[in-house]
């Protein structure tokens, strides 16, 4: 009983310390897991907050894609934060293309003709020897949140300059509607609405040089719909002034041209997609004049007064395997034109009244090409591409006592290769063996290259 009572005293002196350490340890790990709780609260509430400012951003995106479902890359403005960055906004998109070429051609351009069709605009191989070849100078930007403009400016191998387009562009109008006006070039076919350094060949095919002198582009309005539907589907309208081939310009009020236009297209599976169109063109050319050799062999100079009718079919096809063309692609590319024109042929019109002639004139005319372009590998393609013309009907009236009609049918064969180490960058080699004139193949051998410098807006499909 005596010696309980030191041990219990020993016992409650020796445990006291720990218990009051313990206490003191306990409470301390309930504060730490309070400030974790109250971290972690709090980090939680930061991000849902974010959270909810990216849906808000996201879905205020979308709504404006919607808006806005056709306008081109090249016109979205920078976004950035700050009053600098307020002031640079709508600072436009420069580029320059630098193109240059060496053409060794067997037979003299100067004498280039396409038998059987009436020629205009820019027709032939150009010039042999070292030339420039057509640069470009664009200036794009959006002009304010309604309206996007653009300026191309080329610089032709003969050191003149034009301005091939110039045009406003509506940005903002709802259910995929958009308007342009000014100089652009028409949406009709495939080929035509690009600039020529996209091109996969040095030249235009010779179906576009016969029927729309090289390619067709005008002042006037142009509206597209871009159609609500899974489906790829757009279709367009232009009125314009018809001042180029086929056309001619006139001093007049009213129309000088009108075209429709519809294309589709969509993907199969993940490695193809494909685009097709139907486009009609109309204009009215008065007095339009082209150079010919009459049946005496000498030069003369003839007009059209007239109406012109033509018919365009195009198709295109790509494959890459799974969607990846970096280093292996294919493209299959096609274009169908037909063409009516009806009015009055005027004979040698500088000759006096004696020697001029006037009479009616008809014809119904047709060609197309075909090509294929291969990617073997990384910045490495091949090109084969095969022109052909039909002369058709030709009614020349009484003017075939002077002037030459044949049933030939021109011809033309293109073998290219090109390098393409960036997408900046590109040097071409092209061969062609050229049968536009009836009794003259022409061999031909190109070198071209082609450097873009500055901001530069993505090309259609």
């Amino acid at each position: 009983m005596h010696l309980r009572t030191p041990l219990a005293l020993a016992l409650a002196l020796a445990l006291g310390p720990i218990s009051a350490f313990a206490a003191d340890d306990l409470q301390q790990l309930h504060q730490e897991i309070e400030a974790l709780r109250q971290s972690y609260e709090s980090r939680l509430s930061d991000l849902e907050a974010r959270l909810k400012q990216a849906e808000a951003r996201t879905e205020a995106a979308q709504n404006a894609v919607a808006q806005q479902a056709a306008t081109p890359p090249a016109a979205e403005a920078p976004v950035a934060d700050g009053p600098a960055a307020a002031a640079n906004a709508f600072n436009p998109a420069i580029s320059l293309v630098l193109s240059g070429l060496y053409a060794n051609l067997s037979h003299d351009p100067a004498d280039y003709r396409i038998s059987g069709f009436i020629p205009g605009g820019e027709i032939g191989p150009g010039q042999r020897g070292f030339s420039l070849a057509e640069s470009e100078l664009g200036v794009y930007a959006n002009v304010d949140p309604w309206f996007y403009g653009g300026l191309n400016f080329a610089i032709h191998p003969d050191d003149t300059a034009s301005a091939e387009e110039a045009f406003l562009q509506t940005t903002a109008l709802p259910d995929g509607v958009r308007i342009k006006f000014g100089r652009f070039f028409s949406g009709i076919g495939y080929l035509n609405e690009q600039h020529a350094h996209t091109w996969d060949f040095v030249d235009a095919p010779l179906a576009y040089q016969a029927f729309l002198g090289g390619q067709m582009g005008d002042d006037g309005v142009q509206v597209k719909w871009l159609l609500p539907t899974d489906q790829f589907l757009e279709l367009g309208a232009e009125a314009g002034r018809g001042r180029n081939f086929p056309g001619s310009d006139r001093d007049q009020n009213g129309l000088g041209s009108a075209t429709l236009f519809a294309h589709t297209g969509g993907d199969i599976g993940d490695s193809h997609s494909w685009s097709a169109g139907l486009s009609w063109l109309s204009t009215s050319p008065r007095d339009r004049q082209y150079d010919d050799t009459d049946l005496f062999a000498t030069p003369v100079t003839n007009s059209f007064d007239g109406r012109s009718r033509l018919w365009l079919a195009d198709f295109v096809w790509k494959w890459a395997p799974h969607g990846n063309g970096e280093r292996v692609n294919f493209k299959l590319q096609g274009e169908y034109f037909h063409r009516n024109e009806s009015g009055d042929l005027t004979y040698d019109v500088n000759s006096d009244s004696t020697g001029s002639h006037t009479d009616r004139y008809r014809s119904a005319q047709s060609g197309g090409y075909l090509q294929g372009i291969y990617q073997f590998m990384p910045a490495w393609r091949v090109g084969l591409r095969y022109d052909r013309l039909d002369i058709g009907s030709v009614n020349l009236a009484s003017n075939a006592g002077n002037l030459a009609n044949s049933d030939y049918k021109p011809s033309k064969y293109s073998l290219m290769v090109d390098w393409t180490p960036s997408e900046f960058s590109r040097v071409r080699l092209q061969f062609a063996q050229d049968k536009s004139q009836q009794g003259i193949t022409d061999n031909q051998m190109f070198l071209q290259y082609q450097m873009s410098l500055g901001a530069h807006g993505a090309h259609i499909f």
